[in-house]
């Protein structure tokens, strides 16, 4: 279980403390897939963070029993003078997995073929996506974070990476956060809208996206 008790994340600017997040109070039990509806700016990428452990709250506590993904297609901790296969390799030491599981794996799901041995500051964008999510796959979490529409590569792509996430791992924890429903509609059965620093959760998504709409 991934708990959440009384979260909140205020950060300082030129006019004083801002709170983003507010008396968040949020839990996550094995193999339940969690949506979080939330507009751009309403702390949905802050609180992904959080509960992911890359930022702390500045209230609160997050207890995790469970192994918990970066967002998935997120390329931003990537070393771009290694090569995809040295990024992999460093990451598969830091989390004790099968490297020699790992590589074939990644090379065959990214299709990225010569420049898989070639730096990754030399990727397109897409690429360090196609990499990134495939690296995640790599790495078996009981949790996995998606922050926003999983846009990798092009539609046949896009397929392969929701049938390699939703359906070969369908077993495992999911926490989706958007400010679009369709995703969330799709494959979750929780349901919280976030929206002035605060949540709230619903069991039935029609009643999540119409609170959602009504807040404007």
């Amino acid at each position: 279980m991934i708990q959440l008790v009384n979260i909140g994340k205020a950060y300082h600017t030129r006019q004083g403390a801002r709170e983003v997040l507010q008396d968040i109070n949020l839990s996550i039990e094995p193999g339940q897939k969690v949506g979080i509806l939330g507009r751009n700016g309403s702390g949905k990428s802050t609180l992904i963070r959080i509960i992911g452990g890359v930022e702390f709250p500045t209230t609160g506590n997050v207890s995790r029993n469970m192994s918990v993904s970066w967002p998935l297609a997120f390329a931003g901790g990537f070393q771009g003078s290694l090569t995809g296969l040295d990024n992999l390799r460093f990451i598969c030491r830091v989390y004790g997995a099968d490297i020699n599981r790992a590589i074939p794996f990644v090379e065959e799901f990214t299709e990225l073929g010569v420049y898989f041995r070639e730096p990754v500051k030399a990727y397109s964008a897409g690429m360090r996506a196609r990499l990134a999510f495939a690296l995640s796959m790599a790495i078996e979490f009981d949790c996995y974070l998606i922050d926003e529409v999983m846009a990798v590569g092009d539609t046949r792509f896009h397929d392969k990476c929701t049938h390699e996430l939703y359906e070969k791992r369908k077993d495992r924890s999911i926490i989706l956060v958007s400010h679009m429903p369709t995703q969330i509609r799709a494959h979750c059965n929780v349901f919280y809208v976030l929206h002035a620093g605060r949540i709230e959760r619903f069991d039935d998504v029609d009643e999540a996206y119409n609170y959602y709409s009504e807040q404007g």
